[in-house]
């Protein structure tokens, strides 16, 4: 048989579309690039870590706390047992009981924590070379957005808050230990594990959740407990994916990817591309939307 379909058409033939009737809201993701060494260095002591040999990912059967917490990873030990992962501040103040190894050093905590929000980067080293860095776990704990905590706490305007607005919060209020700036970081408990990517897929950009390189402004992160991978979603909003005015964005996005903060059926993030104007732009998304998804045949009847 011979295939002569155009991508209207196909769409037509084997997919139906599905309004999701609550109410979108989007935000974006880009793929960081940051200066790091090999080795630990005056200016560059915050480590990027390797996964640990005794986290267990959990997705489907959660450790439930006591609390009514529910952990997506934890620590097993050598007999199976299970109990909860070190949060942010126990790893990064007492890193070496993780046994975590460090894959390179980065200029400061908050080059760190923004590489692990966005899930994978790449790693500038002193001769020029980059490493590229993917996700490989993490240790559990809720995502907190940090973004909130300041406007929460009158540190920023909710209109105001953009990628841009954070980092210069966060470094007014210092990134040394124990400085206001840190310890808000480590209100996030989540601590995100990586491992360095040298596949031939990884050099047409990071890596997603399903597996394929990410596709600028095609591809997006979706809530994995509704929805599978390679779903076709039309999303329709008003963002600053050309510049940073507002403009019309409407296209077809594949669900390709996911995180911890996209819960929810009218839910995206949408993958931006990398380097530092994809983050400037990303990083200004906090927007409604109108989001269709399209259903396989088979599902939709």
């Amino acid at each position: 048989m011979t295939w002569q379909m155009t991508g209207g058409s196909f769409f037509r033939h084997w997919f139906r579309p599905f309004r999701i009737s609550k109410p979108g809201f989007v935000t974006a993701y880009y793929e960081p690039v940051f200066d790091a060494r090999l080795t630990r260095q005056p200016g560059f002591e915050t480590p990027a870590l390797a996964r640990p040999a005794d986290l267990a990912t959990l997705n489907d059967r959660p450790l439930i706390l006591p609390s009514g917490e529910r952990l997506t990873a934890a620590r097993r030990a050598a007999d199976g047992a299970l109990s909860p992962y070190p949060d942010r501040r126990a790893i990064e103040n007492e890193g070496a009981a993780t046994g975590a190894k460090p894959i390179a050093y980065l200029r400061d905590p908050l080059d760190a924590f923004l590489l692990q929000v966005q899930g994978s980067g790449r790693l500038r080293l002193a001769d020029g070379a980059t490493l590229a860095l993917t996700y490989d776990g993490r240790n559990g704990w809720p995502y907190t957005s940090i973004g909130r905590l300041l406007i929460e706490r009158g540190h920023a305007m909710a209109g105001e808050m953009t990628l841009d607005c954070l980092k210069a919060t966060l470094n007014q209020l210092g990134l040394e230990n124990n400085a206001p700036g840190r310890q808000l970081m480590q209100e996030n408990r989540s601590y995100v594990f990586f491992k360095i990517d040298d596949s031939p897929e990884r050099l047409f950009g990071p890596i997603g959740g399903a597996g394929c390189p990410l596709t600028p402004l095609r591809s997006i992160a979706i809530d994995r407990g509704l929805w599978c991978y390679g779903l076709p979603f039309w999303i329709s909003a008003r963002v600053p994916w050309k510049k940073e005015s507002e403009t019309r964005l409407e296209r077809m996005m594949i669900g390709q990817d996911t995180g911890s903060a996209i819960v929810g059926p009218a839910r995206a993030d949408l993958f931006f591309g990398a380097g530092e104007m994809a983050g400037h732009l990303a990083g200004r998304v906090r927007h409604a939307a109108e989001m269709t998804v399209f259903l396989p045949v088979d599902d939709a009847s």
